[in-house]
């Protein structure tokens, strides 16, 4: 069991100084961080707050990344992908399911989908021409509609490597849009043909099923083509599963 909050404010307080204080972080001395030591001090720690904050969007009704479900530059049923603008690396996206989950929630199917989405859109930020990494983030301490940070790193600025990524990218003046646009379109559009799904909201909507009657030794197999993933099992049926498809065998 972790430390309750009070016990490891107390843990953390043992190691600051009379006004709290803790010591500077070893990564201020890294060749990477955005800054140099000399002047630089910790804020004071705080003294724990409960109950938290709640998030954005702990209430479906009020969540803007609900609201904003068909935004985006690439769609599937289950998914959405939308571009960060005003920041300071060459391209800044953001991946969200379309219904309202949070990472404790989101149901089995989903998550082996998310990672294998995650694996393609790095694959596609990194094949991008002057971009050499694509980091990876989920944080949630701010909404509660799940969402994964992919920023990108320039090539050639070591300095920026590693986890001071995203305070660089705050320290950075706003990166061309004009470009950052160019650049995601080639993203969409490669994810298109490496997983599926559409540019556009609407063609990403479920498709019609077509059914085909099978009749054999065995009884009757009814197998139902589908892009969508498998839901629910029903009583006195065995799922036959495969990458973009499923069938259900009457014995």
């Amino acid at each position: 069991m972790a430390l309750r909050p009070d016990e490891f404010y107390d843990h953390a307080l043992a190691a600051a100084d009379s006004e709290r204080r803790l010591p500077l972080a070893r990564m201020t001395g890294w060749e990477i961080s955005p800054f140099e030591q000399a002047g630089l001090r910790v804020a004071p720690l705080r003294p724990p707050v409960l109950p938290e904050p709640a998030r954005h969007g702990e209430d479906p009704s009020d969540c803007n990344s609900c609201r904003s479900r068909d935004n985006g530059i690439w769609f599937n049923e289950r998914w959405r992908l939308t571009r960060i603008g005003g920041v300071g690396v060459p391209l800044v996206l953001m991946l969200h399911p379309r219904d309202h989950y949070d990472m404790t929630d989101l149901p089995d199917e989903l998550a082996a989908e998310l990672g294998v989405l995650t694996a393609h859109i790095v694959r596609h930020v990194e094949a991008l021409e002057h971009v050499a990494r694509a980091h990876v983030y989920r944080i949630g301490d701010g909404g509660a509609h799940l969402h994964v940070w992919f920023f990108s790193r320039p090539e050639g600025q070591a300095q920026l490597r590693g986890s001071w990524l995203v305070v660089w990218d705050d320290l950075l003046p706003e990166y061309p849009a004009d470009v950052a646009d160019t650049d995601a379109t080639v993203v969409a559009d490669s994810l298109v043909t490496s997983f599926g799904g559409s540019r556009s909201a609407v063609l990403a909507k479920p498709q019609t099923l077509r059914v085909c009657y099978v009749r054999g030794p065995e009884g009757i197999i009814v197998a139902l083509a589908e892009l969508g993933l498998v839901r629910k099992q029903k009583r006195g049926q065995r799922m036959i599963r495969c990458p973009r498809a499923w069938a259900m065998r009457w014995n």
